[in-house]
């Protein structure tokens, strides 16, 4: 599962590609190519398929020991694979279909996001992300944990850092009054919202809980502008994650997210809702 673009256990069986994994699979399709092999006739000498070694040689697939041994008897045994192999290293923290986005809000301008699940990861409090990755399913280990935390971490700094970017967040309330990780977690969570919401480039809006008429039922949405005042979207599930860059998709989540935005309180009144929930608290 991913939640607000970090790793979790139940993700897909292959692991986050890193930099060793991708150089490991380019000296294997290196290799395989030398010896005037295509990916079918090398898998089947190997005894994997075509996909699997697609999967290595791309750097999505962490190979297995059988692979290693195999591929270093068909591709001459120089012992080189087997090495190399000893040095592989998963990449924890980010989702890979996550990465590109967080690459992109570190040089956007303009971000927004609409989110009816939690508190966007940009403005989560430590506390608050632990709780969301100890509820994970399959659990966590401590590992993961730290390495989704400080993942999370180094992408907020973006608001202090980007003072010339403009963020708007929209949350909805009922995601304050689910507690999540308790009322002492919950307190923090809206003391740091506020605490953000006095940022000159960060603005926060709270979409009430009666809202009779809603433009933002089909989801979460974010959307960001780039230098070059080009805009995309990111749209995330239980196991994936979708860049929007065509055109006609952007409109369409631009038109929801002005809808939304009008809908929600003003920003001088989500401030006054986050006061009066955090007295309440």
């Amino acid at each position: 599962m991913v939640v607000d673009g970090r790793v979790g256990a139940g993700c897909s069986g292959e692991p986050e590609s890193s930099d060793s994994l991708r150089t490991f699979g380019a000296v294997v399709q290196a290799l395989r190519e030398f010896h005037g092999l295509s990916r079918q006739e090398f898998g089947n000498l190997v005894g994997f398929s075509k996909h699997t070694v697609a999967s290595v040689e791309l750097g999505r697939r962490m190979p297995d020991v059988d692979f290693v041994e195999a591929a270093e008897a068909v591709l001459g045994n120089t012992g080189a694979l087997r090495k190399a192999a000893v040095h592989l290293v998963r990449q924890v923290g980010l989702a890979a279909w996550f990465r590109q986005w967080a690459s992109m809000e570190k040089t956007a301008i303009s971000l927004f996001n609409y989110e009816c699940r939690m508190i966007p990861g940009l403005l989560q409090t430590e506390a608050y992300a632990r709780q969301l990755f100890a509820d994970q399913l399959p659990p966590l280990d401590d590992g993961q944990i730290e390495a989704n935390w400080a993942a999370r971490a180094e992408r907020q700094r973006l608001l202090r850092e980007r003072s010339n970017t403009a963020f708007n967040f929209i949350i909805e309330e009922h995601v304050l009054l689910r507690r999540t990780g308790g009322v002492d977690v919950t307190r923090a969570a809206i003391d740091h919202l506020l605490s953000v919401a006095a940022l000159r480039n960060v603005e926060i809006q709270i979409m009430p809980l009666v809202q009779t008429s809603h433009a933002g039922l089909h989801g979460p949405i974010a959307l960001l502008e780039t230098p070059k005042h080009k805009w995309f979207g990111y749209s995330e599930g239980q196991e994936s994650g979708q860049l929007i860059s065509d055109p006609k998709g952007i409109s369409v989540l631009q038109n929801r997210y002005a809808r939304i935005r009008s809908q929600a309180l003003t920003i001088q009144d989500s401030v006054s809702l986050l006061q009066r929930m955090r007295g309440d608290l």
